[in-house]
């Protein structure tokens, strides 16, 4: 697991990004454009055990070329650890030895509240919602990271 600074260091020009909005059970996904600039929700995977989740998300990080891993880290309020940062940290280290080094974790909070907020901008009922809110929580989380890493670069 790196840093922003260093997995930023690590990205080619033209690379897509995956970012991951980790749940116990649900598990939203969002995938960048190669110039890093625009996040889009993906899929939502139902996590039953790592092993087929493992599958899924190979799966996706082949079939689109994915060259890194952005992973929400939910911290409190404050700053300090939530309960669910480690969680975060173990996905990211086992993610590092099952698919590549080339994964950091980003801030994430307020992404739920912020991707429910957006989605409440459009005209979809609140069950369809809910239903995208941990893929649309993960684009909130690579929409935050792309722009952190391309705000050198305009």
């Amino acid at each position: 697991m790196l840093d922003i600074e260093e997995f930023k260091k690590k990205l080619d020009k033209k690379s897509r990004l995956m970012g991951i909005d980790p749940g116990k059970k649900r598990i939203g996904v969002a995938i960048s454009d190669e110039n890093k600039k625009i996040a889009t929700p993906y899929t939502t995977i139902v996590k039953k055990n790592y092993s087929d989740f493992l599958i899924e998300i190979k799966k996706i990080f082949f079939e689109n070329n994915i060259k890194g891993i952005i992973i929400g880290n939910p911290i409190n309020m404050d700053g300090s650890p939530s309960a669910s940062s480690q969680s975060a940290k173990d996905l990211a280290i086992n993610l590092s030895k099952d698919i590549t080094k080339n994964i950091t974790l980003w801030d994430e909070r307020l992404s739920s509240e912020g991707a429910f907020n957006l989605s409440s901008n459009l005209d979809v009922n609140v069950s369809k919602k809910v239903q995208k809110l941990d893929e649309n929580a993960a684009q909130f989380i690579l929409q935050g990271a792309l722009d952190y890493l391309t705000k050198n670069n305009t």
